[in-house]
């Protein structure tokens, strides 16, 4: 180590990166298998959906077929328009927040209605990719039974990759996926009175 800077050298910089390198050649050399994954956001923090329109506009650039069925949420959306196209279905089975809504009997029927098209888009080999956005409120509220729902998810044709986002996620569906994400709040604007904009919230 170089004494008087507290950095490193050119030379130890490389050596070690060089060590850095082959620890992770060796990760992705023992990494041979691929499979559908089942993808979970969760946690109390903002960039749950985000995330998942990510990998929706990558598996779309792939030249995949994908649906988003967005429970709960209702209303236009900007990514939708953004990336609409021939490989992309997009579904709304929500009537807005369940504390406006304030109908249980409804909320249940039309999460009802969007499970039955992610039953139907699990069996069709056509989807690559298929994004159950806010599905975890759904669960959460009781308004679809998580055994049902993953029984759905492990019988679904093979080639598909599924992603489910809200807060709240259940300990059985996190303990059913391959890779979880909690997106922790620590800032955000809305607790000092600052309001959802355009590009940042929708």
């Amino acid at each position: 180590m170089n004494s008087s800077s507290q950095e490193p050298t050119e030379a130890e910089h490389r050596e070690r990166m060089k060590v850095v390198q082959a620890e992770m050649h060796a990760k992705i050399a023992a990494a041979r298998e691929k499979r559908d994954l089942l993808i979970v956001h969760t946690g109390d923090g903002k960039g749950k959906s985000t995330a998942a329109f990510g990998m929706l506009a990558r598996m779309l650039g792939h030249g995949r077929r994908c649906t988003v069925i967005q429970f709960i949420k209702s209303g236009d959306s900007a990514v939708e328009r953004a990336l609409r196209g021939p490989l992309l279905h997009w579904h709304k089975v929500g009537d807005g927040f369940t504390w406006d809504t304030q109908n249980r009997a409804s909320d249940v029927a039309r999460c009802r209605e969007g499970f039955a098209l992610a039953c139907a888009c699990l069996q069709d080999p056509a989807v690559r990719f298929l994004l159950l956005d806010e599905l975890n409120i759904a669960l959460t509220h009781g308004y679809l039974p998580l055994d049902e729902v993953l029984a759905a998810i492990h019988a679904r044709v093979p080639g598909k990759h599924v992603v489910i986002t809200g807060r709240g996620a259940p300990a059985g569906l996190i303990e059913a996926a391959d890779l979880v994400t909690e997106m922790r709040a620590i800032k955000h604007p809305f607790a000092t009175g600052v309001k959802a904009q355009a590009g940042i919230e929708f």
